[in-house]
């Protein structure tokens, strides 16, 4: 058990924020849906750009990071943690649950609700290796396979894009068509973005996909989980007019600042950068 997990959880209550953390700044698609369904809470955001992508990375690597970082938010006093990283949750997720005594939510890509509404039986997925290898897509996407063929991609190019604040142009263009063009081809009708550094190529994906596709992903499902477990357990806040969003990140924050403050639509503090 974490000494900060033990020394910290007694003293949280409703007012305290809610901890997010991604390896880099593709979380921040998480903490807008977030941010829109929990107007009341304030929320502390850790991007580990120094040590992004986390596709490639062990599992072993990917659970130390992230059991560092849930580590730090919890010393920030924050009552619950997101994972807003589908990479990360398929490492570690477990061991940050009996690690910490705060809940923990992680994320998993949304192929259950592509399974659900595909009708011609072919589903795409869009997600790093390391989505792939963990045992939440293992177990959802073996509960469908007998019906629903699924088709993946691995768009780790896309991930680095985002790190270096490139969303659109000829280079993300070209990219996007090699990983759906495939999927296309396999008569897909939903694709599911399996990472979160994917919705901010949504309006691309969706031009190269066509109409006939629908784009889904995980940030709503998990904004309204995180939101159910809040008000279950009586820590949901439901007045605070000066809320605050507070930025970290283990790199330079100038990047983060940048792309968090066009994409959020809020005000934000960025707290600079953490050795960890």
């Amino acid at each position: 058990m974490s000494a900060y997990g033990n020394a910290f959880y007694f003293n949280m209550n409703e007012n305290s924020p809610i901890g997010v953390f991604d390896s880099g700044i593709g979380g921040l698609t998480v903490l807008r849906e977030l941010l829109a369904e929990l107007p009341d809470e304030d929320f502390i955001y850790f991007a580990d750009s120094k040590n992004a992508p986390y596709g490639p990375r062990s599992v072993e690597e990917v659970t130390a990071l992230s059991s560092r970082i849930v580590n730090f938010l919890v010393s920030k006093g924050c009552k619950i943690v997101v994972i807003a990283c589908n990479t990360a949750t398929a490492a570690a997720v477990y061991a940050m649950r009996k690690e910490f005594k705060v809940p923990i939510i992680g994320l998993e890509p949304a192929v259950k609700p592509a399974c659900l509404k595909t009708r011609t039986r072919h589903v795409g997925v869009l997600a790093t290796e390391g989505t792939f290898r963990g045992a939440h897509f293992k177990n959802t996407s073996d509960k469908y396979r007998k019906y629903v063929s699924l088709h993946l991609e691995i768009a780790k190019e896309l991930v680095e894009l985002a790190e270096r604040g490139i969303f659109s142009g000829d280079e993300v263009d070209s990219i996007i068509e090699k990983y759906v063009a495939p999927l296309r081809q396999n008569n897909v009708d939903h694709i599911v973005l399996g990472c979160t550094h994917y919705p901010f190529f949504r309006p691309v994906i969706e031009r190269v996909a066509g109409s006939g596709i629908k784009i889904i992903d995980s940030s709503e499902a998990i904004a309204r989980r995180t939101k159910d477990i809040l008000m279950t357990t009586n820590m949901m806040r439901t007045e605070n007019p000066h809320r605050t969003v507070r930025l970290y990140s283990s790199d330079s924050p100038e990047k983060l600042s940048l792309i968090a403050n066009a994409y959020l639509n809020e005000e934000v503090s960025i707290e600079g950068n953490v050795r960890l």
